[in-house]
This record gives C-alpha cells, structure tokens and sequence, in this order.
C-alpha cells in the first residue's frame, strides 16, 4: 500500500502529492469548480503564457490527498454509501480531482434508478397479457390479470394489519394458487415471506415461528393439526389464516383461524404496493433441513430473486409461454424462483399437490407441459411407474434436475423417455441453482458411458452467478483443474444469500475468505466444468484412502435390482472406516442378495472402494427426495 506524502514518505512521493490540486474553503462552499492543475490559467484567455507559467509549489499540510467538494446541487441517495477513494500508488502522478467526468451530475434518480425485484415481472404480465392463462389448478383457470389482482389483494391485506419492511409472513402450504400468490403479495407488503416445509413436526415449526418472529401464518387445511400443536409450543402468536383447497378439499381444524379468501376479500385489487427502499431488502426467509441442533434461516433479496428470473429463463431455454409442472416443493428454495420467473415469458403454472406418476404422467400429455424440476426421486418416480399410469406425449419435456449427481443410467433412461435434461445444482443459500452443466451439441456424438460421465458434471457458473471455484478450503488456493485433486466448492455473487438470520458467527464462517463455502467436495475439470465428489462429512477414509460415496453408489445404481442406494462410512477396527450401501431395491428383484451387488461392485470398482456390508429396505428421505444419510450414519455406527 502506498504511504501518504508527508512524514515517511519518499521525496519522490511528496512532490507527486505536493502536486495535487488544493480546494480553498471559499471555492468550496460555492461549489464552484476548481482552478486548473498546476496553477496554470486558462488556456482560452492566455495561449502563449500557459508554458511559461510555472507550477505553484503547495504548503505542506496534514493530508496529502486532494479532496475536490461536489457540487451544491448533487444529493446522493441516502443508501449509497460514500467510500473513502483509495491512496495513490507511488511513482504515479495525481489525476485532477475529480474521480471522472462521468460522476459529475449523472446522479442516481427515481427516473434512472429502481431496486431490482421480482414482483414486476407479474405486473407486466398482467399488462401485456391479462387473458394468458397463468394458473392452471384442477378445473381452476386463473388468467394473469386475475393473478396479479389476487396477489395485489393479498398484500394490501397484510398492509391493513399495518405490517411491512422486515415483518415475517410464514406460510405452510402445498404447491397451490395461495402459494403463487404468497411469493406475490407478501412482498408487496413489503413483509418477508417464509415458506415452511409441509413435512416438518411441530417442535420445528414452532422454532421457526419464534424465530423469524411470525406475525402472520398462513396454513393449508391439510396441515391445520400439525399447525395447531406448533402454534402451542411457539411464543408468538400470529395472526392465523387458514386456506381451503376448492379443487382438492381436506379436512382439519384450526381454531380462531380466519378463512384465506374471506382475508383476501378485505384487501384492495389495485393496492398501489410500493417498490421495495433497497434491492438488498429481504424477500424470503428459508430454513435448512439441518441434520442436528436447530436449522439455520437463509435470507434472500429482492435483488438476488430477480436475477435468477433472468438467469433460470436462460439456463432452463424456456422461451415463450413455457409450461410449467410444479413436481418441486414451492417451499424449496422458493421453487427455485421460478413462482417469479414465469411471468417473464407470460408462462403457465399447472399446480401439483401430490407428486404420483399417474397426475405427472396425465398433466403432460393433458397442457402440453414443456418443463418441470426436481430430484432423481421425481425421475425414478416416473420411470418405474406402470402401463396403466403413463400417457404418450408428443413434446419433448425439459426435466430440470438437481440434488445428489442422479446415475448415468437412470439420466439415459430419461432422455430415452421423451425428457430433455438440464443439469443444476446449488444450495438455499444460493436462491436454488448456481451452476449448470451446459451441454454442447457435439457430445451427443459421444458413446453412450462417455455422455453419461459428462452429465453428471455439475459445470460451469448459472448465468446469474458471477464466480465459481474449487479451492483448497486450508489455503485458498484454486486446485489443479486436472478433474482428480479435491477441494470445496465455493460461490461468490449476487445470488448468494445475505447471511443467517440472527446468526453473526455462521454467517462469518460462511462467507470466509469472500467466498461462500459450500461444504461439497469438487473437482474442476480442464474444461472449466466442475463435478462434485461428495459432501465433506461424507467421504470414507479408510486405511488413508479417501472413497468417494458417490462413486460406490453410481456403480451400485447400474445393477438392474437397485432402485436407490446410499453409502456411508462404517467404524472399522482395522481400516479405521469401510464403505458401508444401504439398498432400496426394485419390485421383482426380491432373490437378489447381499453378495450378489458385492461381486458386482467388485467388477467394476477397485476392491477396497467396495462396500463389506450391504443393508436392504426402504431408505429415508426428505420430502424433496434427498436421501437423508445422517440416519444412515447412525445405523452404521450402531453396527460397530
């Protein structure tokens, strides 16, 4: 860093500040412009003179530094924060003061300046195309003008409750038009919404209720006794409100709740909902599925929402109209922001309660689906599924698909099955996708295993995304892009959360070193592309070796038998760890064995990456279809 002209500093350095342009405080509090460089007049009025004039030698002072006032006129907004301008490098001679021509009065305005947000994607979609069909729900048609009045509705509501910025509207619905209008109208209030996950128990609802300090709580009938216990163990009591399904309707009691629509009915179709003060606010509220102690609650900006509307229109090719089938949770990292993204392209939401291959099946071949997302769980779903459930389609659908690398196999079957697949992956702490694997026209010529290792890469940076690496998590330092040496994939940009709510130490950790680190093992490839190896806790050392857990189940998932598998470390008196598979095999399969998928690992994977115990039955998993091995880790260890 270069020292500043005065005590210390070099000769050199001195006469470099000394020749800095000084600012009277008269000319100052006029905010007139200063004179020019080096006492010089101006050259207009004395032509001949200006090469003779000599510069004027400044009196020392305590800062060296040139400051030049802006004019009396500039305001500059009141969230933009002043940064001190950086030291001048030494051996550099000072430019005129002011940083830029182009600073000078082309300020931020209201006519020049608005916060990025989601929410006007639907306003322009009720606009350009009022009578689109935005919502398709059962026999339900909502157009788009009906939507954004419905939402519009909703946050007016809320307003009346004099709620705003920085208050919490938690919601426990299932994929429904209430949801869609939630991600709506909860902003428009200017409140944070905080979709819940419908599988959680009361104890976690509570906590997150208390947490987020709920104002208001939203809940599905379905859902009213588990919300009923929740609501008695939480401290707060927010105000209720109940939605009834009229497509699909349940049954459950929810006392002293008041009904959704009834709510909806007070509120004003053309509530005047004002933009949020800063891009940075909070839009969203998430809470991890964590393995142990309580989940942490991931916060997201109205800025971040936006960007990934661009960036999953891009990366997702879902051009004009797309139509989109809700077989990812809403509650999953916002759907991924795709609640928002469709209004962009005037697209369609066909809304899914229940994820079962005979309402798949019939919803594509029924609107003419052209998109939809989720895990290798919603894959498999649709690919074992019998005669009776599957519809033909004409269209080809465009899965998108994250969560744990799905097999090459199962990927193979799927685009044999009239799928197109776009590979993502990313966290809640990334708004959902923060990569995609983009896949060149020319790999298609690929044998059929080449392909297939290519698609599980997860690649190159989603388009809304500015960095992404591998580093080696001690050092910091990027590793070799040789596709073999392992390191923790990290993210930096502006779809990375703000932080953990109420969280100061985690949030740290997370964001150490500017980057966000993802606690996933990588490797980058010579091609740029990345491809996850395993999560840290879940790679097996056994006798020093490292045995990626992913690679074993890959090779497990090629045997005809195995429908899901899972493999975790299993404490071993002599190599310290061994590879431990948990099997869910395929209806039909039941004669084969234990010893029948160890001398298939053994075929095709080095002897001491196979697993020595193979356990078979129905494996946990979470409501978006990760497989949850922190129980298959307590079973393992209880074998000993």
């Amino acid at each position: 860093m270069a020292k500043r002209a005065g005590k210390g500093a070099t000769k050199k350095t001195q006469s470099v500040a000394r020749r800095g342009r000084r600012t009277s405080p008269k000319a100052a509090k006029s905010g007139k412009a200063p004179k020019p460089r080096d006492g010089a007049k101006s050259a207009a009025k004395k032509p001949r003179a200006q090469a003779k004039t000599k510069p004027r030698r400044a009196k020392p002072s305590a800062t060296r530094i040139p400051v030049i006032p802006a004019p009396a006129n500039r305001r500059r907004p009141a969230h933009r924060p002043i940064t001190p301008e950086p030291r001048p490098a030494p051996n550099l001679r000072l430019r005129p003061a002011p940083a830029s021509i182009y600073d000078v009065h082309l300020d931020r305005v209201p006519a020049n300046f608005q916060s990025l947000t989601p929410l006007t994607f639907l306003r322009r979609a009720a606009r350009a195309f009022p009578e689109v069909t935005a919502i398709i729900h059962g026999k339900q048609r909502v157009p788009y003008a009906e939507f954004y009045a419905r939402s519009r509705r909703l946050g007016s509501a809320l307003a009346q409750l004099n709620l705003g910025r920085g208050d919490t509207v938690s919601v426990l619905l299932s994929n429904t038009p209430a949801m869609l209008e939630a991600h709506h109208g909860v902003p428009m209030a200017g409140c944070v919404l905080n979709a819940m996950n419908t599988r959680l128990d009361a104890p976690a609802i509570a906590f997150m209720l208390d947490h987020s300090e709920a104002k208001v709580f939203i809940v599905d009938r379905e859902f009213a006794a588990c919300a009923a216990m929740a609501l008695k163990l939480a401290q707060v009591k927010p105000r209720v409100i109940v939605y009834d399904d009229p497509e699909f309707p349940q049954s459950g009691n929810l006392d002293s709740a008041l009904d959704y629509e009834e709510f909806l009915s007070g509120g004003d179709p053309d509530f005047d909902w004002p933009m949020p003060d800063d891009e940075w606010d909070a839009i969203s509220l998430n809470y991890t599925s964590g393995t142990t102690g309580n989940p942490k609650g991931v916060v997201c900006h109205h800025r971040g929402a936006a960007l990934m509307g661009y960036g999953n229109t891009l990366a997702c090719r879902m051009g004009d109209r797309p139509v989109y089938l809700w077989t990812l949770p809403m509650f999953h990292c916002n759907g991924w922001c795709f609640p928002w993204t469709l209004a962009l392209t005037a697209g369609t939401h066909v809304c899914l309660r229940w994820v079962r291959a005979a309402d798949i099946y019939a919803a594509i071949a029924e609107h003419k689906v052209t998109h939809l997302a989720g895990a290798p769980t919603v894959m498999s779903v649709l690919l074992n599924a019998n005669a009776a459930e599957k519809r033909d389609f004409r269209q080809r659908v465009n899965f998108v698909h994250a969560a744990a690398p799905p097999p090459e196999a199962m990927l193979i079957a799927m685009l044999n099955a009239g799928f197109d697949l776009t590979h993502v992956y990313g966290l809640t702490e990334t708004y959902g996708p923060a990569t995609l694997n983009e896949w060149h026209p020319e790999w298609n010529a690929l044998p059929t295993m080449e392909q297939g290792a290519r698609r599980i890469r997860q690649g190159v940076p989603y388009p809304a995304l500015e960095e992404l690496t591998v580093l080696d998590p001690e050092t910091m330092q990027a590793v070799p892009a040789d596709g073999a040496t392992l390191g923790e994939v990290m993210f930096r940009g502006n779809i990375v959360m703000k932080g953990y709510l109420k969280n100061a130490a985690a949030t740290q950790q997370a964001m150490e070193g500017g980057w966000f680190h993802s606690g996933d093992l990588g490797v980058m490839h010579p091609d740029g592309y990345i491809q996850l190896k395993d999560r840290s806790k879940d790679i097996i050392i056994s006798g020093g070796e490292n045995i990626s857990s992913i690679e074993v189940e890959n090779t497990l998932y090629r045997h005809p038998a195995v429908l899901f598998a899972a493999v975790v470390a299993k404490p071993d008196a002599k190599w310290g760890e061994t590879p431990c598979a948990f099997v869910e095999k395929k209806p039909g399969f039941e004669s084969v064995s234990e010893s029948d998928l160890i001398a298939f690992c053994r075929e095709n994977l080095a002897h001491f990456k196979c697993p020595r115990t193979i356990l078979f039955g129905e494996l946990p998993k979470t409501t978006t279809g990760k497989i949850q091995k922190f129980r298959l880790r307590e079973q393992a260890r209880a074998l000993g």
